[in-house]
């Protein structure tokens, strides 16, 4: 038995939040694997989830046969949320959480890793909050780990996905988080991810001077799409730039 299987082993009631990203679905496969019985994966509906994530979710719910329910996230009821702090991330978990405890009475558990324990991520602050259980960081297993598990599982389609944060990330701190954005965002996205190689961090940034697009070497056909996009909406192009991750958090004024 992995140490993996051994965590899993102690919560037969486990409820998984399933973002669609490669960490959280390869949770749910190796908890589906191990046969708990009452296990549940939760995903939550916001504008904030890409819909190629919810997507994702379901595909793999429906080939595998997972015990699956849909909340909504319910973030963008909180002012503070929306406001866009840095800290962001820990009111939007503080509302995943609330949600997901109305529909189990089981630990409820997330697919961060060794990694994440590094970075700045108020969200784990909701986590401890709430009990949430961390199965990847009780096993031992980073990144690297949890992408190896997952081309183990043979989960072709999400082994190499691309860091996956929320949409609401890609909104400089102190903007006001708002859905109309969110859906720029994505449809910037989704227009340029097919001039990009698989797996490369493509984002479009919401920031305080206008849209910039981090990618690497745009295409003259990117540039078009970018400068038509933002044109359509009336937005200010800045251009591109290469991927920094994090970029949209000011620790300082605005």
């Amino acid at each position: 038995m992995t140490k993996l299987e051994a965590v899993l082993a102690n919560l037969p009631d486990l409820a998984i939040a399933v973002s669609g990203g490669v960490d959280s679905m390869t949770l749910a496969h190796a908890a589906h694997r191990a046969g708990l019985p009452g296990l549940l994966v939760v995903h939550a509906l916001s504008p904030a989830v890409p819909m190629e994530a919810t997507d994702r979710v379901r595909d793999h719910a429906s080939r595998f046969g997972w015990r699956l329910t849909e909340v909504d996230a319910g973030e963008f009821a909180d002012p503070a949320y929306r406001a866009n702090p840095v800290n962001r991330c820990y009111f939007c978990k503080t509302n995943l959480y609330d949600r997901i405890a109305h529909v189990t009475e089981g630990p409820i558990a997330s697919g961060a890793n060794l990694d994440d324990l590094g970075d700045y991520r108020p969200g784990l602050i909701a986590a401890a909050e709430h009990r949430v259980r961390h199965p990847f960081v009780e096993a031992g297993m980073d990144k690297a780990a949890v992408r190896a598990l997952a081309r183990h599982f043979d989960l072709a389609d999400i082994s190499e996905l691309p860091a996956q944060p929320c949409l609401s990330s890609r909104v400089e701190t102190g903007i006001a988080i708002s859905a109309r954005d969110l859906a720029f965002v994505a449809r910037m996205e989704r227009a340029l991810a097919p001039h990009v190689p698989q797996g490369t961090d493509l984002r479009c940034r919401v920031t305080h001077g206008g849209i910039v697009v981090e990618a690497p070497e745009p295409d003259e056909a990117m540039r078009r799409i970018a400068d038509e996009l933002c044109a359509g909406e009336g937005r200010i192009f800045l251009g591109f730039r290469p991927y920094r991750r994090g970029a949209a958090f000011l620790h300082g004024p605005a």
